[in-house]
């Protein structure tokens, strides 16, 4: 039995989901995402068809400017008062790195998703099974971009923690 005075993981998350700071920190950042989206389809698919990269390099110059980008609109608009709206490059590393967990999580997830449809509905499926994949490893790459972005990139410095308080 758990002490009443620890609340159970149902209602942490309960208190998170009513946390408007956080909820609009949520919607900005996955407004950023859409634009990094965008931008790294358009690099990628630019590298790949006028430049004829190889599939690696068309996507990895995509990824580094999109994210590089991405940390740039976070540092200035989703985590100002986090930043003070600087780029700092120990930052700029840690973002990365999250981006990359969120990656390597979005691309585990799509291959467990694929996997277990064509396991479960075989070819009665009328799309790719990896598209559905990609769905959901896309809310998962969400996930661990924001929490990770949140709780370690853009930490509130003391000051914020204090004015917040208030």
């Amino acid at each position: 039995m758990q002490p009443s005075s620890r609340k159970s993981l149902f209602d942490r998350i309960r208190s998170l989901l009513q946390d408007r700071a956080l909820l609009l920190k949520a919607v900005s950042f996955a407004g950023v995402g859409v634009v990094n989206t965008l931008v790294d389809f358009g690099l990628f698919t630019f590298g790949r068809l006028y430049l004829e990269l190889s599939i690696l390099v068309a996507n990895a110059l995509a990824w580094i400017i999109a994210v590089t980008g991405s940390y740039v609109m976070n540092s200035m608009i989703t985590f100002a008062a986090e930043s003070q709206r600087k780029l700092r490059f120990k930052a700029y590393v840690s973002y990365l790195g999250a981006q990359l967990a969120g990656f390597v999580g979005d691309t585990v997830t799509v291959y467990v998703v694929a996997y277990l449809v064509t396991i479960l509905v075989g070819n009665a499926l009328a799309i790719d099974p990896s598209l559905v994949g990609k769905v959901f490893g896309l809310g998962v790459s969400f996930l661990l971009n924001f929490s990770l972005s949140h709780f370690f990139v853009f930490r509130p410095t003391a000051r914020a923690k204090a004015e917040d308080a208030r």
